[in-house]
């Protein structure tokens, strides 16, 4: 018995430009490529962690044009024109900085694969939510799953950093003197 002989159709691609992390990218994609797969594959940006690949887990959360989205979900042939930003963005970002010492401080991290998204996720929420009480911080948390913390730690981080900013930082450039009352909160 002979076996059929397959012939599949070539695979396409398409040429995108996308501006990710301040830095305008050229990609040879598949139309199936999902964003992630084109962040971690093609520019190198491994934070982007794929979870679930259903936009459930939120291990794979970017912000685009300044909000948080899941890159597991859209062809990244639809970002073309779009500001795209990875967590490997945000090393000198002053928030993201005081998340990542808050992370550390309150426990918020136990095997490190969902933090990128909480990170990306948490940053909005203080942006975005200056009051934000706990309750509210574990609504705005409802999209990103975490299997080891429980999400205390994470949601102690945040109301950290929400403390040290206090309600009138919300878009008055006070990063640098929250981050040092938050330093000198820790001293005491």
């Amino acid at each position: 018995m002979s076996t059929p002989q397959l012939d599949f159709p070539p695979v396409a691609t398409a040429t995108i430009r996308l501006h990710v992390n301040g830095h305008e990218r050229t990609l040879e994609v598949e139309p199936r490529t999902h964003l992630a797969d084109a962040l971690r594959e093609q520019c190198g940006l491994t934070a982007t962690h794929l979870g679930c690949e259903h936009g459930v887990c939120g291990a794979c959360t970017v912000e685009v044009d300044g909000a948080p989205q899941r890159a597991c979900l859209q062809s990244a042939t639809r970002f073309v024109g779009r500001s795209v930003r990875t967590l490997e963005a945000f090393d000198d970002d002053p928030v993201m900085a005081m998340l990542r010492d808050a992370f550390s401080a309150e426990h918020a991290l136990q095997c490190g694969y969902c933090t990128p998204g909480m990170l990306m996720t948490a940053r909005d929420i203080v942006l975005r939510l200056p009051e934000a009480d706990e309750a509210r911080i574990r609504e705005e948390l409802a999209g990103n799953l975490c299997r080891c913390t429980g999400y205390v730690g994470i949601v102690r981080a945040i109301e950290r950093v929400l403390a040290a900013r206090g309600p009138s930082a919300a878009g008055s450039g006070a990063v640098a003197g929250a981050m040092a009352r938050a330093g000198a909160g820790d001293a005491a």
